[in-house]
């Protein structure tokens, strides 16, 4: 257990001075957004598409994984859903919490936790995470969430399609599977190019967490949805991809390894700004995210050693 606190708590560490140095004003907020933009739009493309481009497509993409991570992804999206349209009455607000419950930070977290334990055959299951939990979740919460005006549904989600269709995180994830489907070889100054630039994924995007977390507010009457968030996400989904994929499925695994991990990151920024961006939920969604990323830095390691995963 020692080894996985020795090697996760850095990288929460880098989160951790993200929110420091947003709360000491160290960095304007401009700033930590410029970082940010840069992460989601440059070096975590870069080192998706290298990591995606690099190995077969028939080692990084199994249908039989994918259907039951987004299978187990969808049960505790809409369980948790559920839970919140009986306690709170409102369908929209049910949707905020479900889609805190289902969507994880892999896109930011999962490489520079994940690479170090399993290498980087983990491009495949982060990649088919990324397209369970914040496009298909996306598009599922933007619908619910909407207002239930006439239509209003519907623009929105095909609003949200649109800007998945534009996602460089999306389009390096397809760009990378359509060169490894065609056995295209990465030239080598691309390749260092690319690496180059993909290593500062990982330093950047935990650094401009860490100021996003800095900036969202908690009221005092939130805690207790924060927590039954934070239960749902950081353990109740982990076992159940665990169930799903080893006892149900029966995957190698290495694929349920890897599906549990996933499942254990903490919620992800985009599920506050969904929320957010409908109006609704996003208190919630804010103390889930700050909750999940807090308890995680013990919580992820615990679920490593569980697993047994090797340790570098």
């Amino acid at each position: 257990m020692l080894a996985f606190l020795a090697l996760c708590l850095p990288i929460f560490a880098v989160v951790a001075f993200g929110f420091a140095a947003a709360k000491r004003k160290w960095m304007p907020a401009t700033a930590m957004e410029a970082i940010g933009l840069f992460s989601f739009n440059v070096a975590l493309p870069a080192m998706l598409f290298k990591l995606m481009a690099a190995q077969p497509l028939r080692e990084s993409f199994d249908a039989i994984y994918f259907a039951g991570y987004l299978g187990a992804c969808l049960a505790i999206f809409a369980v948790v859903l559920l839970i919140g349209r009986i306690a709170r009455g409102n369908i929209r607000i049910g949707s905020a919490f479900g889609a805190a419950a289902a969507m994880g930070n892999v896109g930011y977290l999962a490489p520079p936790l994940m690479l170090p334990m399993l290498g980087p055959r983990i491009a495949g299951p982060v990649a088919m995470a990324i397209v369970a939990e914040v496009a298909v979740i996306i598009a599922l919460g933007t619908m619910l969430m909407a207002p239930s005006a006439k239509g209003e549904g519907l623009k929105a989600v095909m609003a949200g399609l649109r800007g998945l269709l534009r996602n460089p995180v999306i389009l390096s994830i397809a760009l990378g599977a359509a060169s490894a489907g065609m056995e295209l070889p990465i030239p080598a100054p691309i390749e260092r190019f690319l690496a180059f630039l993909g290593n500062a994924a990982g330093p950047t995007a935990l650094f401009a967490l860490g100021g996003t977390l800095a900036r969202l507010k908690i009221g005092g009457q939130l805690f207790a949805v924060a927590f039954g968030i934070t239960a749902a996400k950081l353990f109740i989904y982990p076992a159940l991809v665990w169930f799903v994929l080893g006892s149900w499925l029966a995957l190698d695994p290495f694929w349920v390894i890897c599906g549990v991990l996933l499942a254990a990151m903490p919620t992800a920024t985009n599920a506050y700004l969904l929320a957010q961006r409908q109006g609704v939920g996003a208190e919630e969604a804010s103390a889930a995210v700050l909750f999940t990323t807090i308890i995680a830095a013990i919580a992820f390691p615990a679920t490593a050693w569980l697993l047994d995963v090797p340790v570098p």
